[in-house]
């Protein structure tokens, strides 16, 4: 399972294009089939978790001849499956902050606002069960 934190331009859409993400975590391995968390980027005013939705087209972006260092970036569209019922980011994941404690809260606290990019990211089952709560 995946999550992504990107600036949505229409947080009630059914289907969402997102081009050139920058993925850590894992998150370049995202493929069609997948499913994926959206979260709403409180950078560019949003609001956290807004959907879960499935991947129906990913694609790798091929990097920058004669650069050394490149996250890997790839553009996927995603087809909405739930809207989030309650509201999760950064105000409530930032209390967990004890980086080797387990707990779902603190591995999304990590992956997406210790560096506060916008960015795909690779998730545990236990925080994807975690995620499915809110829908």
């Amino acid at each position: 399972m995946f999550a992504i934190k990107v600036e949505v331009g229409d947080p009630k859409a059914g289907a969402f294009a997102f081009a050139r993400q920058k993925t850590m975590y894992g998150g370049r391995r995202i493929s069609v089939g997948d499913i994926i968390f959206i979260f709403d980027s409180e950078n560019e005013g949003g609001s956290g978790l807004i959907a879960m939705g499935l991947v129906t087209a990913a694609e790798a972006i091929t990097k920058k001849p004669g650069l050394a260092r490149q996250t890997p970036r790839v553009s996927i569209t995603v087809k909405r499956t739930a809207q989030a019922k309650r509201r999760l980011g950064r105000s409530e994941l930032k209390p967990f902050s004890h980086w080797n404690d387990g707990r779902p809260e603190t591995e999304l606290n990590f992956k997406f606002y210790r560096q506060a990019t916008n960015k795909i990211v690779g998730i545990s089952d236990e925080t994807g069960a975690f995620l499915r709560g809110s829908f």
